[in-house]
């Protein structure tokens, strides 16, 4: 073997590493060589192969024992210099070339890429980085150093996924050329370490404009679910973003800068750059999938649960490495996660409607607060019908039962088949709201207002499931049949207990003096008749002014029902024994209302009015 002393490749060589040299050289402290001249950084490269080259021919000779120690030190010791260097020097270019990318430009295209998307023509290094069978190693590296990119693109698509150049094809040669030299030396470490840090920062970076922050999962979970709501919407934006432009894009740098040097390199330097901030992504939903269960999460939750879903087939494109394989197998979990919240939390709600303990009646026999939460929660579920059918598998906890049970309402199953398990759960909800509407009802003194506020309360379930078609299609016209009737039902009820009492007064019986039609009429009675009838209908239009039914056309409905009945029971009477009252004294203390005044009076009912 020919030693460094004679081997004059060597010493040129040997004199350029040591003039780089920045911890004995001014020039090699101030200036940095691949931010110079482009033949300084050629040479360099070179003087590099040079080393490597006698290196690896003196650990041949070493083999053989034709090798001095002294001089496999000094070709070590002129490597390491050279390494150090090499390492600054790939740093360097890595800050300088590292720039933000534009956030909010990025947030509207993350969410809508096509398959007709011209693609990128990736760094070409299937010829000009592979040497031929002539070539030196020396060759093949710095052929790999002047590989260009033969297209200047600035992404490409793959779905939903975008990739963004991050560096120029120049930068991106010259990464090439350190690395292979680094790796070649026995750098790998450092190599991946230095890349690593540079590019977690850029990363890092643009999590913070990204708005995603460093929450613990202990963090997320001390957080007031009304600050949550917000981070929730930010961070599937975000999220959106990280998987399939920004980790796409970092897997595509790793892969043009390490694809030609060796194998899993590139999925060693894309992990070391994008695992944590994966893993602190990713913690901010797996804290939400874990988080103490309430009815107002859930829709944040299928929020996190669609949007993870969109995304984990992009998360298994980026992460598709084994190196990978805990990010991937995370996102999968936490989704499985989710979909238990949400299964959880429907459950949770239907025993919380059947529970739920109010006793103090609402005024005026008006819906009440939990009919109106119930029917705008499960609406919405309904908004969310694809989901939670994918979700929702089995049917509600009861089963197919008449219970006997006074605490739990009935339901047979049996009239439902062929229904989908959700929509027997939100069946079953709308029964559960009925039965337990059914106990507050039994909380009001006057019989009328607990039928009128059933009726209400009823009425408002079948606007609510007429005015969504997508839970009026699951709950079926079946059960807007039912719900109609017993609304109907509770408007009959109301009109017999109020006014019954009161058309009796209206009647011939009891009137005629002796049992004969024709023998004349009890004025006594009479007057008695006028007298009652006239205090049951004020105390009837006291007391139900002040009730109210808030939708327009029912409140109108029921107001034309009472003065069909009314009105013609009252002129008939009026017209049959008003002149055996006018002919007697102080006929206006008895007869106080025509059948107009009455037609009038019934407008007041159902207003609502305040207790005069």
């Amino acid at each position: 073997m020919e030693t460094p002393e004679n081997n004059s490749g060597y010493e040129s060589a040997e004199k350029i590493i040591l003039r780089w040299d920045s911890t004995a050289s001014e020039e090699g402290r101030e200036r940095m060589i691949f931010g110079t001249d482009r033949q300084e950084a050629d040479v360099y490269l070179q003087a590099v192969d040079e080393i490597q080259r006698t290196l690896s021919s003196a650990s041949i000779s070493d083999c053989s024992h034709n090798v001095d120690a002294d001089d496999q030190s000094k070709v070590n010791t002129t490597i390491q210099i050279a390494m150090a260097r090499l390492e600054d020097e790939f740093r360097n270019i890595l800050i300088i070339h590292t720039s933000a990318l534009e956030i909010d430009s990025l947030f509207d295209s993350s969410t809508s890429f096509s398959s007709s998307t011209p693609t990128h023509h990736e760094l070409e290094d299937d010829e000009d980085c592979i040497s031929d069978d002539s070539g030196s190693s020396r060759n093949n590296l710095l052929q790999l150093h002047h590989c260009e990119s033969s297209d200047s693109s600035t992404y490409r698509t793959s779905s939903s996924i975008r990739e963004v150049d991050l560096m120029p094809a120049e930068a991106i040669c010259d990464l090439q050329a350190i690395a292979m030299r680094m790796i070649a030396a026995g750098y790998l470490r450092e190599c991946i370490q230095v890349y690593g840090s540079v590019r977690k920062s850029s990363v890092d970076s643009s999590f913070r404009k990204l708005g995603i922050e460093k929450l613990s999962i202990g963090d997320v979970q001390r957080l007031e679910w009304e600050a949550l709501e917000g981070k929730i919407r930010r961070w599937i934006r975000a999220a959106r973003v990280c998987v399939r432009i920004l980790f796409a894009s970092e897997k595509k740098l790793c892969e043009q800068i390490f694809d030609c040097v060796g194998t899993d390199i590139d999925d060693a330097c894309f992990m070391e750059t994008v695992k944590g901030p994966a893993i602190q992504l990713f913690n901010f939903a797996e804290a939400i999938s874990i988080s103490r269960r309430s009815p107002e999460k859930l829709f944040k939750i299928l929020d996190l649960h669609d949007a993870l879903m969109e995304l984990l087939p992009d998360i298994e494109a980026v992460f598709d490495s084994k190196s990978s394989d805990s990010i991937r197998v995370q996102a999968a979990e936490i989704l499985s996660r989710l979909a238990e919240a949400a299964r959880g939390i429907l459950s949770e709600f239907e025993n919380a409607v059947l529970r739920e303990p109010s006793r103090v009646p609402v005024p005026g026999g008006t819906i009440h607060p939990l009919t109106r939460y119930v029917m705008n929660y499960i609406s919405l579920i309904s908004d969310y019908k694809q989901t939670l059918i994918d979700l929702i598998m089995s049917k509600p906890s009861t089963g197919s039962r008449y219970s006997g049970d006074p605490s739990t309402p009935d339901m047979e199953f049996t009239e439902l088949e062929g229904k989908t398990p959700l929509a027997l759960h939100l069946i079953w909800i709308i029964v559960v709201l009925q039965f337990n509407l059914d106990g507050k009802s039994k909380h009001y003194r006057d019989v009328s207002l607990a039928h009128l506020f059933m009726m209400n309360n009823v009425h408002y379930i079948v606007q609510k499931v007429k005015g969504s078609p997508e839970l009026r299609e699951m709950t079926g016209d079946n059960c807007l049949r039912k719900l109609t009737g017993k609304f109907r039902q509770a408007a009959t009820s109301y009109q017999r207990a109020t006014w019954v009492s009161v058309l009796y007064c209206l009647r011939d019986e009891g009137l005629h003096v002796s049992g004969s039609f024709s023998s004349g009429v009890s004025k006594t009675v009479l007057r008695e008749r006028f007298k009652t009838f006239n205090a049951m209908f004020e105390e009837v239009h006291r007391t139900q002014s002040m009730w109210l039914i808030p939708d327009g056309q029912l409140r109108e409905e029921l107001r034309i029902s009472i003065s069909e009945k009314l009105l013609p029971a009252y002129r008939s009477f009026l017209g049959r024994f008003r002149s055996h009252i006018e002919s007697g004294k102080h006929p206006e203390n008895y007869i106080k209302y025509s059948a107009e005044d009455l037609e009038t009076a019934v407008l007041d009912f159902f207003e609502g009015y305040p207790a005069s």
